[in-house]
Parts: C-alpha cells; structure tokens; sequence
C-alpha cells in the first residue's frame, strides 16, 4: 500500500464521519455546514486516490466534484431561504 492510499483511508474515516454527522442534525444551516464539510473531505479523498497510482488522467472527477458541490450548496442555500 502506498502512503496515498493510506492517507485517503484515513481521510475518509476521519473526515466523512463527521460530516455525516454534522450533515444529519436538525437545524438546516448545520446540515449546510456538513454538507460543504463532506465536499471538500470527498475531494481531498480523491485527489489523495488519484495521486496514488499516478495516473493524473483522473484528476478531472475530483474538479468537477468541486463544481457540482459548489452548485449543490447555492441550491440547498436557495432552498434554504425559501
């Protein structure tokens, strides 16, 4: 096992747990916090999973998870004010 994929587990155990969690409470400006919180843990996870066999081909899936996450936040945010 490489230190990427070894950094990606761990990132994934540390940092998606608690956004499930802060994404699962009650108030819907928390659950935006957890929602914005998993975005970037799911990106750091893989870009650390890109990096790992060297194959950059498949940085575009980590760039466009930023776009789409982006746009998921101004959504629920609209919702949110609704």
């Amino acid at each position: 096992m490489t230190p990427w994929l070894v950094f990606a587990g761990v990132l994934l155990v540390a940092g998606l747990v608690p956004a499930l969690v802060i994404g699962a409470r009650d108030k819907a400006v928390v659950r935006l916090a957890g929602l914005q919180f998993g975005g970037a843990v799911a990106v750091l996870v893989l870009l650390a999973l890109c990096a790992s066999p060297g194959a950059t081909s498949y940085l575009i899936v980590p760039l466009a998870l930023v776009l789409l996450s982006y746009a998921g936040t101004l959504v629920f945010t609209r919702l949110l004010a609704e």
